[in-house]
């Protein structure tokens, strides 16, 4: 089993990329790129991502042929997540044919023939960011790629939405909603406690003192933007389903799959209603089964795409 306390949080958002890739919703992404307005060099695309992490979405978002001419604006709380964005995202961007210009070190110009990207990066809290610049910028897309769920909702996602111009978009993805699966079954009884617990885990109250259902972010996500008047585009699930085939794990996914148990046995750990024997045997054997290539994980998960009206539409 790997030494948990060598890992970083940078390996393991660069080991669920592949993971991601293949959960991502196709029917939500084709209805992304259909909404989006025609981007040129006088008016580019203008897109904010909150908890941009490592900067795979912004490398996703190229390969999809999405970005031609646009200032990228990626914001997380992490200063060394911005850091090892700065570190992977340029000589990402250098294969892919593009020439770079360092501005200064949070902003980076990318161009090939047809293609402008400018990239922005901070490292401040969102709550801070939409403070600061609601009211003074407005984008044309608004992601947050698997962060909703982290977040106190129905306190954020207002002043999030509110950055959005008119016929803006809002794409929200892998929004966690209430089912983890972990196979085969060690004891069913206990299975199911830990996952309940673990579900548990991920709640919290708001800064009003509501209680906010992280663990089912994403079936209250439907209500929370039609309360802020969004007009839903598309849906659909983006489950994560991790196995490993005749070669093993593809790719870094059997790390991911470790660090997924770490984080149920993180949150569990002194759970007044858990044997903590029971428990850590039952997080060793999970490990084991990943070394093994037995272990089946499956994540119930949604991706949202909303559009802000246009004040022309009367509702």
């Amino acid at each position: 089993m790997p030494n948990f306390t060598s890992y970083s949080m940078a390996r393991y958002l660069a080991a669920k990329k592949s993971v991601d890739d293949r959960a991502l919703n196709g029917h939500v992404r084709r209805c992304l790129m259909q909404a989006l307005p025609q981007a040129t060099g006088a008016e580019p695309l203008r897109v904010l991502e909150v908890g941009a992490g490592i900067g795979t979405m912004v490398q996703r978002l190229v390969s999809w042929g999405v970005l031609t001419h646009t200032v990228y604006t990626a914001v997380d709380v992490d200063p060394e997540m911005i850091a090892e964005s700065h570190r992977r995202v340029p000589p990402w961007m250098l294969t892919q044919g593009f020439d770079m210009i360092v501005e200064t070190p949070a902003r980076r110009h990318f161009r090939r023939p047809g293609h402008t990207i400018v990239v922005e990066t901070e490292a401040i809290d969102v709550q801070r960011f939409i403070t600061r610049v609601q009211r003074q910028r407005v984008w044309d897309l608004v992601i947050a790629h698997h962060f909703l769920d982290m977040l106190d909702l129905p306190t954020i996602l207002p002043g999030l939405l509110s950055l959005l111009r008119p016929d803006g978009l809002f794409y929200g993805t892998l929004v966690f909603d209430g089912g983890t699966t972990l196979q085969p079954d060690i004891d069913p009884t206990l299975d199911a406690e830990i996952e309940a617990f673990y579900h548990q885990s991920m709640n919290r109250q708001s800064a009003n003192g509501q209680a906010v259902e992280g663990s089912r972010a994403g079936r209250h996500l439907f209500g929370l933007l039609r309360s802020a008047a969004l007009e839903l585009l598309a849906v659909g699930s983006s489950d994560w389903v991790v196995f490993a085939g005749p070669q093993g794990y593809p790719d870094d996914e059997a790390f991911f799959l470790h660090c997924i148990v770490h984080t149920m046995a993180t949150a569990l750990e002194g759970h007044p209603q858990l044997d903590r024997k029971r428990l850590a045997a039952w997080i060793a054997q999970r490990h084991a089964q990943i070394d093994q290539g037995t272990l089946i994980y499956i994540a119930h998960q949604l991706d949202f795409l909303g559009r802000v009206p246009s004040p022309s539409i009367k509702r």
